[in-house]
């Protein structure tokens, strides 16, 4: 049994990121990759007053920031354009009209130079407003052209203070130009605005909101978004879950989308083939209010209802999303096995225990996404899921051993040291 739980926040887009770059079968649902370009990512930082507060592993947030863009820069594939463009890094003054224009190209998206980005980066000192609408709306334009995937990452320690130009509104009309770009957003020491704000601009183009309180934090979590962009783009599809497993649709390997309201059950079903493994997850998030203290499970179970193996993740309140995973190998079939079927049909179930206030839509339902692979099983694959134990029947059986072995030579050091003594 595989078990996750990823501390991050957003819409359900943000678990078609988990699985982004698995190579599906070409008659898998999950789409094809897309895009012949190179990769572009386009980072996007704010350096408003606010960033100068020293709260990150005791350096201020613009010190782990630069920090974070130097290791990320060392760390770009040689394939990946970036891009580095700031929002409130230029315009100190109180003037909120040209505070609100304060947004530039620190450097220029295509083929990296890590010497001259790092001399840029290390130039930012904190200065003025948070522009974020203006800065996506630049960032955009800078990512214009080409067929391969394209993202933004924006850095943010504070809301935008440009409104009524709403971040929200400026990423859904970035998403409606088609051009198949993504907003990946990470907030520096959040409080609850802003996460709602850096969640709705990540959920209207399919990406990723992540809370980061440390500066290894920001690293890891910006370098994988880096490595992402390189990777295959594959689109979700959506599909509709059932209250019962022979009602259930039946799914093959591939990333699929669907909506769960609270504490409902969600069922599928997956073809395994005798000799291969199935590997799932599945993320259920929390797009409005909910109360805290709460889990989603994970469950395979035959068409006979009898549970084989299960995957949960619990939260309390920290997280808006929620994740686990389960993996099952089917044995290959013996010769004495030649009238069992060649494949079993295996049912997923998903179950949520999200509960909300009195006043809280609970219509549509939860954002769900579901990752199915089904691939070779491991050697030797029909202990694998006994007692959860798998391969580790083998280091149970050594300790026996050389337990039993220790034990009869204490006993016979024993009894000797009790014979020489009586002798004496």
């Amino acid at each position: 049994m595989i078990r996750k739980k990823r501390p991050v926040a957003g819409a359900c887009a943000l678990l078609a990121a988990l699985t982004a770059g698995l190579a599906f079968p070409a008659g898998a649902a999950a789409g094809e990759p897309t895009g012949q370009s190179a990769p572009k990512v386009n980072l996007v930082l704010d350096v408003s007053g606010s960033m100068r507060a020293k709260d990150i592993d005791g350096q201020s947030r613009m010190a782990a920031a630069k920090q974070a863009f130097n290791e990320v820069l060392d760390a770009t594939p040689e394939e990946v354009e970036l891009g580095i463009r700031t929002l409130g890094a230029n315009y100190p003054g109180d003037d909120r009209k040209e505070g609100c224009k304060d947004t530039a190209q620190l450097y220029p998206v295509g083929p990296l130079d890590r010497t001259e980005a790092k001399t840029a980066v290390a130039t930012l000192a904190p200065t003025g407003w948070t522009p974020i609408g203006p800065a996506l709306l630049k960032a955009a334009d800078d990512l214009e052209g080409g067929d391969g995937s394209k993202r933004i990452v924006l850095i943010s320690d504070g809301e935008d203070t440009c409104a009524p130009l709403d971040p929200c509104e400026v990423a859904r009309e970035i998403a409606a130009r088609g051009i198949g770009l993504t907003i990946d957003t990470l907030g520096l020491v959040p409080n609850a605005k802003l996460s709602r704000q850096l969640s709705c601009i990540a959920e209207a183009t399919g990406g990723t909101y992540t809370s980061v309180e440390h500066q290894d934090e920001l690293t890891d979590r910006v370098n994988e978004l880096v490595d992402r962009a390189a990777e295959p783009v594959v689109t979700p599809v959506a599909t509709q879950g059932a209250d019962s497993c022979d009602k259930a649709p039946a799914l093959e390997s591939g990333l699929f989308t669907d909506r769960e309201e609270f504490g409902q059950q969600r069922w599928y079903r997956v073809e395994l083939p005798a000799g291969q493994e199935l590997r799932a997850s599945v993320s259920v998030a929390a797009d409005r209010a909910v109360r805290p203290d709460y889990g989603v499970l994970l469950r395979a179970v035959t068409v006979h209802d009898r549970e084989i193996v299960r995957g949960e993740a619990t939260g309390n309140g920290r997280t808006d999303v929620l994740s686990t995973g389960l993996r099952y190998p089917k044995p290959e079939r013996d010769d004495d096995d030649s009238d069992k079927p060649a494949a079993e049909v295996v049912c997923l179930v998903v179950t949520n225990s999200f509960s909300a206030d009195a006043g809280v839509k609970t219509t549509p339902g939860l954002p769900l996404e579901l990752t199915i692979d089904v691939v070779d099983g491991p050697d030797g694959s029909g202990d694998v899921a006994s007692f959860g134990l798998g391969r580790g029947w083998w280091l149970l059986g050594a300790l026996i051993v050389t337990g039993f072995v220790a034990g009869l030579l204490w006993g016979w050091l024993s009894r000797w040291r009790f014979a020489v003594w009586r002798t004496n």
